[in-house]
């Protein structure tokens, strides 16, 4: 039987609850940036969720305020500048209120779903910013998985070889422009979770498609959802 899918959104907003909004005074363009959250990230998960009917969990907390995909003991990596040196009493408040519900609705959700199910793929839907301290990106989608895990690592390298054959000119990568064993909330749940019966992957995509014209980017949608699909058909 093959898993049941659940799809994620990390950065998919860029809100600020109104007892941080301070912090963030005079900063709206650095919120409205790829530091603020992740360009198209949310418009792709929910084309992947219709596609496949299957459920999705977007956090809409701007990551400068407190980044999802981090783990809870990653603290520098977890608070961004605007956060990392609040007094601990504050940043405990940032935890309890914006970070933990996010957390605690995914871990429930795959809970669920296992007793049901005899396993889960969860996709971590991404974007990335095409040039990064003045080094530009080589890749419009980049698929990220744990490689010592076969089951991870055939599905992307054939998830690869399908957007490649639907599409030659879309550049995909794998463990780019990330490292799929870096701190973020897949690693973590695999702690939890057992590698039989929790695969996880994470799909990243170049931001200049979603600002690019809306045929291109519905066209790059359209081509990775078929492709994913066209593998999981086939576990």
């Amino acid at each position: 039987m093959r898993p049941t899918l659940f799809f994620t959104v990390e950065h998919g907003d860029n809100k600020v609850p109104d007892e941080f909004a301070h912090l963030f005074t005079g900063y709206d363009s650095v919120l409205a940036s790829h530091r603020g959250y992740d360009p198209g990230a949310g418009e792709l998960a929910v084309r992947f969720s219709t596609h496949f009917h299957a459920p999705c969990e977007q956090a809409k907390i701007t990551r400068l305020l407190i980044d999802q995909n981090r783990s809870r003991n990653n603290r520098r990596a977890l608070f961004s500048e605007f956060t990392r040196g609040l007094p601990k009493e504050e940043q405990k408040k940032i935890i309890d209120v914006c970070y933990w519900p996010y957390q605690y609705l995914v871990r429930k959700r795959i809970e669920s779903l296992l007793s049901t199910a005899d396993s889960v793929l969860h996709l971590a839907i991404h974007s990335f910013t095409p040039v990064l301290n003045g080094q530009v990106r080589n890749c419009d989608v980049g698929l990220m998985y744990d490689p010592s895990h076969k089951t991870e690592r055939s599905f992307c390298r054939r998830w690869q070889e399908q957007i490649t054959d639907i599409d030659p000119a879309v550049r995909v990568r794998r463990n780019y422009p990330y490292r799929g064993v870096n701190d973020g909330i897949v690693r973590s749940l695999r702690q939890e979770f057992s590698g039989q019966n929790y695969i996880w992957l994470q799909i990243e995509v170049n931001q200049k498609f979603p600002f690019a014209e809306r045929q291109t980017w519905k066209h790059l949608q359209k081509v990775v959802i078929e492709a994913f699909s066209e593998v999981y058909a086939v576990l």
